[in-house]
């Protein structure tokens, strides 16, 4: 019998990935599902991406959905390869205090040398709550793996 809670090789992959990025451990980001073509993120409110008024700060959420995706993206590439972000554009759409950020990212369009991902910012209200905040669109392109 299969043990259906096990992280699958896919999750594990993009984990040991995550588990790398400093900033976001710093920031108490969680990885939350990874499918090919597909990864979500989790970012709890905190004074570590508040900006002045309280709310999160836009930066926070680029770099959230930035990283959704690119672990989508990184998803669909070969073992020994890594993503990187060649640019993104984001639309914030409304701004929130409290709760949670989640992004998940998506592949739109894998090739050999681009891929271009979407991801989507939604706040989770204390309530529970789901709001979109902020659309981005992405381009990666695939890198060696160094490490």
């Amino acid at each position: 019998m299969t043990d259906v809670s096990a992280p699958s090789e896919l999750f594990q992959r993009i984990e040991a990935s995550f588990l790398r990025q400093g900033m976001m451990q710093h920031l108490g980001a969680r990885l939350l599902r990874v499918e090919p073509g597909c990864c979500e993120i989790a970012l709890p409110h905190s004074e570590l991406v508040s900006q002045q008024q309280g709310g999160f700060h836009g930066g926070a959420m680029g770099a959230l959905a930035d990283i959704a995706g690119g672990y989508a993206a990184l998803t669909l590439v070969p073992l020994d390869s890594e993503v990187t972000t060649v640019e993104y554009k984001i639309n914030f759409l409304a701004s929130f205090k409290a709760g949670e950020l989640r992004a998940t990212g998506s592949v739109v369009r894998s090739g050999k040398r681009i891929i271009v991902t979407t991801a989507e910012v939604t706040h989770l209200a204390p309530d529970g709550k789901p709001t979109v905040c902020a659309l981005m669109q992405q381009t990666i392109v695939p890198v060696p793996k160094t490490y």
